[in-house]
């Protein structure tokens, strides 16, 4: 059995790989890439591995852990409750316009009414995992756009609480007033010892650990802390997946969550990558191609009900209607939650059947695969300008002769702060958010990931830019990214750091104004030196 979980495991890391790689080449989403190759995977095509494989599942489920933990962090307790109502309001608002249609068409498919009810409320939910992680490559997770749809994301996982409890009802063990009472206070206490965790965390744990400048400790901590949070909920009957979140909140908010995030990257993204191929797994090509008409029509129907919904529930949050309609499209999709903690359990107590189970599956995992592309269509929609709420750590607007710096080394740093004195505003790119904490808690417009990828650079609305700076280490790195620069703002004075010297024609037929290689720079500045101490030198 261990010689087979980890063939398989191999077999999904190495699909995961080549399918991150086509998708990069050929400038698509990586999480299509991860839900095709499970497809591929899967019994319904090449059947290498199975979708019951245990080990497998609980490696994908450590890696919504991780992208829930990540969510937690990005989100602190005052911010989560400024949005409150708008948490409240949106995501009620989205689940009933979703829930309502579907329970009348399946009454009318003559679907039992609790049963019909229990799946309208599956349909209802998205993927808080998939939108956080697009909108974060895409550069509006810290958006006000961004943050309601994250906001009614959580709601709906809140949401799962009541949903799993009705589940006993359905199966004919109703619960008691004292199951509720207890599910009441359960969530109460679990609230207020996250609220004490995040508070010894913030003034006495995370510094002690800070001040031995170990990342292992960091990371090992941060686990450790992951995994309790996410423990205690479940003994406390309350989902794991509010747990692992409840884990990030706890460590948000100060100047060391920049630096957790960055040092859980490796895994978060290692797990997430299995958990999305591990999602593919559960789609069966088969019934496409048996029933290719139902399923068509069901994920087209799916996606225009819930963009509907979602537009609408946004709105009522107080967005425009452009941006509640972009963001709408990115919501417009059934989330991986419905057919772990829904679907299978409707079907595990005997509600639905194995026939209805599969054509939900492959229909979800349809609009699933496509959300990515929705998610880009939509936030094509949003305009340059923002609503008035912005975030504390960033600044979302763009002024005229702004500054784009890429690289925030020591150089970067340096040719930052000189031109934030002058009086440039300054939107700044780095890959490593610990690099660029120090300028978002002072207001500056920050994105964290790779500048050659063409969405982080639409996401930085490159052709608003009159001067770009580029300090990046690596000179191939450079000259592709004045490529991709100059190709989308033909009119930005580019300026680039490189190492050596003869890096600079390249450079500068690629685009570049000017380029200052380091080479020529020691050597003009140790002649300097020289002929310093040569003048003061006695003859």
């Amino acid at each position: 059995m261990t010689d087979q979980f980890v063939y398989e495991l191999l077999i999904v890391l190495s699909f995961g790989l080549v399918a991150g790689l086509v998708s990069r080449q050929l400038r698509a989403p990586t999480l299509v890439g991860y839900l095709a190759a499970g497809a591929l995977l899967g019994q319904g095509a090449l059947g290498w591995v199975s979708p019951d494989t245990h080990e497998i599942e609980c490696l994908a489920e450590a890696g919504v852990f991780f992208l829930l933990f990540s969510i937690g962090l990005e989100f602190t307790f005052d911010e989560i409750f400024r949005m409150r109502w708008h948490l409240v309001i949106g995501g009620m608002a989205q689940m009933l316009m979703t829930s309502l249609p579907v329970v009348a068409l399946l009454l009318y498919l003559n679907f039992d009414p609790a049963t019909a009810v229990f799946l309208a409320a599956a349909v209802a939910f998205s993927s808080t995992v998939l939108v956080f992680k697009l909108l974060t490559e895409a550069g509006h997770a810290g958006m006000p756009h961004g943050r309601r749809a994250i906001g009614i994301l959580l709601f709906q996982d809140a949401a799962l609480i009541p949903l799993l409890l009705a589940t006993t009802m359905l199966v004919g063990e109703q619960p008691t007033l004292q199951d509720y009472f207890w599910l009441a206070m359960n969530s109460v206490l679990f609230i207020f010892v996250v609220f004490g965790l995040r508070q010894l965390l913030v003034t006495w744990v995370v510094p002690s650990l800070a001040s031995h400048r170990s990342p292992e400790l960091v990371v090992l901590f941060a686990l450790v802390v992951l995994g309790s949070v996410t423990l205690f909920a479940h003994v406390l009957a309350l989902p794991a997946a509010v747990g692992a979140f409840a884990a990030g909140l706890s460590f948000g908010g100060n100047r060391w969550t920049g630096q957790i995030d960055a040092l859980l990257l490796p895994f978060r993204e290692t797990f997430a990558a299995i958990f999305f191929v591990s999602l593919g797994l559960l789609l069966k090509l088969s019934h496409v191609a048996e029933e290719p008409f139902l399923v068509l029509g069901g994920i087209v129907a799916v996606v225009a009900l819930k963009a509907t919904a979602a537009t609408l529930a946004m709105r009522l949050t107080q967005l425009s209607w452009r941006h509640s309609f972009g963001m709408g499209l990115g919501l417009a999709h059934i989330g991986e939650f419905a057919f772990v903690l829904l679907f299978m359990v409707a079907h595990h107590v005997g509600l639905i059947s194995e026939q209805s189970v599969e054509r939900l599956l492959v229909i979800g995992l349809g609009t699933l695969i496509i959300s990515p592309l929705l998610m880009k269509l939509g936030l094509r929609w949003l305009d340059d300008t923002t609503t008035p709420e912005v975030r504390q750590t960033s600044s979302d607007s763009i002024a005229p002769g702004s500054v784009l710096v890429v690289g925030l080394g020591p150089v970067g740093c340096t040719v930052a702060s000189q031109l934030e004195t002058i009086g440039y505003e300054l939107t700044l790119i780095d890959r490593s958010p610990i690099n660029l904490q120090a300028f978002a808690q002072q207001g500056f417009r920050t994105l964290a990931g790779d500048a050659t990828e063409p969405s982080l650079l639409e996401a930085s609305r490159i052709d608003t830019f009159e001067l770009v700076v580029i300090c990046v280490p690596d000179d191939p790195v450079a000259i592709r990214l004045v490529k991709e620069i100059r190709q989308r703002n033909s009119q930005a004075s580019i300026y680039v750091r490189c190492r050596y010297a003869t890096t600079v024609p390249p450079l500068e037929r690629a685009g570049a104004n000017v380029a200052v290689s380091e080479e020529a720079t020691a050597s003009l500045e140790l002649l300097t030196r020289i002929h310093e101490t040569v003048a003061k030198a006695p003859h």
